[in-house]
């Protein structure tokens, strides 16, 4: 059996159980390299580790108000006397002391009642009492406390803001019988572990035997470092779009109304706008909205009478005060519509893509969360169509993992023609929906980039993509801290 030089150390100077830190201390190790070099000698049976769990304990501010008046079971004895009638002792006593003293002291034995008179039992202290007052001294740790101590603190814990405990845990290293033997048999090992650049630089290693590695050893396996499985899946489809010749796009998540809504010609009285669905903020209670004096005037006017677009519109008058309103946003169709006012028409064709947190008023359930990711793309070119649409969402989910894919007519406030995508999940044996897309409509595309040109949009929430791919029946797993479920995925 080999040794590392820190085991010979550690196990020569480990006489006596101890701590990690008296050990470290007698050989003039790093507490963390004795740490290791036990873990070693424990696999080789020649050094027990033992934890001792224990708690701090010490007063809240109740407590300490009883340690200085005394338990409210101890106020109302000292009340008593040799005995009171028991609606006497109800209006001698504030309402609070009595409710929680009276109780206590039927429970712990101390009185009884007959006929309307409140007799004392027994008025010696307590156990808890006297803990009590042990902690007002300066606190207690339960490895100290003896068995009657011990039952004595649950009864104050059982209390409310009476004590308040910390745990702890004491390591302690004890050789065994075989440790103790081998520690007067081992010598100093001097041989390299690990080379050095001084050791090559200066030739020592030549002097010097190399340690062997001891395969026999057992080490516990430990779980390599991995991205958790929703990053990973966002980091994916960034690479499929970045793939197919698109660009990544950013915007705020606290977004105006106006780019959330109204540039999408959703009317303002639209029951998506209402506090329901929307996070609305109090503070900013504005912030800026680019471009927001040169789009105005054509955003406005196409609510209104539809505009340049041909369209007739909402027919109501539309509120700059209703635009400029705060939100989380709700769709990442917003950082499209900021991007499609910037473009210049002889920039086109555009290709442009966005990953990001969106907000909704949802409430929360299996598969429905407050916040979570979206994932949303668009394509700006005079030459394209419908059928290009359905190539490239073809082509996506296919890159995602998806190999049978279908598509069927839908509706969305934004596009027309609209269409939803369906993939085949054979763990499951069935479609699922796995967002929407179209092409804008010009009520949309006119205002912001001054010309009628086809946008190819379409956007899935990522979430439940990825819940679905990883087998999961509630989406609320992907953000739950589970140690064992996030190494195994």
């Amino acid at each position: 059996m080999d040794f590392h030089p820190h085991e010979i150390r550690v196990l020569k100077g480990l006489k006596r159980e101890s701590t990690p830190e008296e050990v470290a201390g007698e050989v003039g190790l790093p507490v963390d390299a004795v740490q290791r070099a036990t873990s070693w000698l424990k696999t080789k049976g020649l050094v027990e580790v033992v934890e001792h769990i224990s708690e701090d304990v010490t007063l809240e501010d109740e407590g300490k108000a009883y340690a200085e008046k005394g338990l409210p079971e101890r106020q109302l004895l000292n009340i008593i006397g040799k005995g009171m009638p028991l609606e006497e002792l109800k209006k001698r006593t504030d309402r609070g002391v009595f409710n929680i003293g009276f109780g206590w002291l039927r429970k712990k034995g101390l009185v009884e009642v007959k006929d309307g008179q409140v007799e004392i039992i027994s008025s010696e202290e307590t156990e808890d009492e006297r803990l009590l007052g042990k902690l007002a001294r300066g606190g207690a740790n339960t490895g100290e406390l003896n068995k009657e101590e011990l039952e004595a603190l649950e009864l104050l814990k059982s209390r409310k803001n009476v004590v308040e405990t910390k745990g702890l845990k004491a390591i302690i290293l004890k050789p065994t019988k075989e440790g103790l033997k081998r520690a007067k048999t081992l010598k100093e090992d001097d041989r390299i572990s690990q080379l050095t650049p001084k050791m090559l630089v200066t030739g020592e290693w030549k002097n010097r035997g190399f340690r062997p590695y001891d395969t026999r050893v057992y080490v516990k396996p430990e779980p390599p470092v991995l991205k958790h499985p929703l990053r990973r899946q966002i980091n994916k489809v960034k690479r499929i779009f970045i793939g197919m010749g698109f660009e990544e796009i950013k915007g705020p998540l606290v977004e105006s109304a106006f780019w959330n809504f109204d540039a999408l010609f959703q009317p303002q009285d639209h029951p998506a706008r209402d506090m329901h669905d929307t996070f609305y903020l109090k503070t900013p209670e504005e912030v800026e909205i680019e471009s927001f004096d040169r789009l105005k005037g054509e955003v406005g006017s196409t609510h209104g009478d539809g505009g340049c677009t041909g369209s007739t519109g909402w027919g109501y008058r539309w509120s700059e005060e209703t635009a400029k309103k705060t939100l989380l946003r709700t769709h990442t169709t917003a950082v499209t519509a900021r991007h499609l006012s910037r473009i210049k028409l002889e920039e086109l064709p555009v290709k442009v893509f966005s990953v990001d947190k969106v907000f909704r008023n949802e409430a929360v359930d299996y598969k429905h969360l407050p916040e979570f990711y979206q994932v949303e793309g668009i394509v700006v070119d005079p030459s394209v169509n419908f059928r290009n649409l359905l190539g490239i969402l073809k082509q996506f989910y296919k890159e995602m993992g998806f190999e049978r894919i279908r598509f069927r007519p839908g509706y969305f406030p934004y596009t027309e023609m609209s269409v939803e995508p369906e993939v085949y999940f054979e763990d499951r044996q069935e479609w699922v929906e796995l967002g929407g897309a179209g092409i804008f409509r010009p009520e949309v595309v006119k205002p912001l980039l001054g010309a009628d040109v086809p946008v190819l949009a379409w956007g899935l929430g990522l979430d439940r993509t990825v819940a679905l791919s990883l087998g999961l029946k509630d989406i609320r797993q992907l953000y739950i801290s589970d140690l064992d479920w996030l190494k195994e995925n």
